[in-house]
């Protein structure tokens, strides 16, 4: 059992690399297996998820250990908070909402919005108890119960690598609809897509390009910790 103060997101990379990768666990059984071990850390479930989360916003802000998952996502979370504009936001595809409770601790009006309703319920409990505001949402990327031109920004953030094409540049769409002046895409660059992720789609500088280029509007395409497309309506 790992101990609260050891329980972050680093757990997704250890998982991978220990059980997924050496064919001991599927990539399907991964996010049983996560919310087990997370959970398991603690009599409350919910006293484990708030160590957890409290633990990896620590460490996506500054003391992330070196080949760890949270030293992934530290450059390109720090990234996207350079790029976002104006105080309303929303990001698509949330997952936790690690990038979404820096935004809503920074200030900013934050909408968080997953696929996933029960992830989704889980950051609406534990975003309280940190002290922060947000709303989070269920629902499709695709078709966002949103008012058009209701957020300043919107962010997908590791999110159309999850989709088919046709998915994707219909998530795209919809940021547009619903961003005031600026919708910001990253993706990771992968040779093949990892299954662990539920990655089904690869993206390189070209692909981000041509995806720029379907949507009509002013956008700009650049590499860092993966790829960058954000686009101006």
């Amino acid at each position: 059992m790992i101990s609260l103060d050891r329980l972050d997101n680093d757990l997704a990379g250890w998982l991978a690399r220990t059980l997924i990768a050496p064919g001991l666990l599927t990539p399907a059984a991964f996010e049983a297996a996560f919310v087990a071990v997370v959970t398991a850390a603690a009599d409350d479930p919910d006293d484990a998820w708030l160590a957890f989360y409290r633990n990896t916003l620590a460490a996506l802000t500054g003391r992330a250990v070196p080949g760890g998952t949270n030293a992934e996502l530290a450059p390109v979370y720090a990234r996207a908070a350079e790029l976002v504009v104006g105080t309303d936001v929303v990001e698509l595809g949330c997952c936790f909402g690690f990038f979404a409770l820096r935004l809503a601790g920074a200030g900013r009006r934050v909408t968080a919005m997953d696929i996933s309703a029960g992830t989704v319920a889980l950051l609406a409990r534990i975003a309280p108890r940190l002290g922060l505001h947000l709303d989070a949402v269920a629902g499709d990327a695709r078709a966002a119960p949103f008012a058009s031109g209701s957020a300043d920004t919107v962010l997908a953030l590791h999110l159309l690598e999850h989709l088919p094409e046709a998915a994707g540049d219909a998530v795209l769409a919809e940021m547009l609809r619903l961003a005031r002046h600026r919708a910001v895409v990253a993706v990771p660059y992968e040779a093949t897509p990892n299954p662990t992720w539920g990655h089904v789609r690869c993206f390189d500088h070209a692909a981000l390009q041509s995806l720029g280029a379907r949507t009509g509007r002013p956008f700009q395409v650049t590499d860092h910790h993966g790829g960058w497309l954000v686009v101006e309506p």
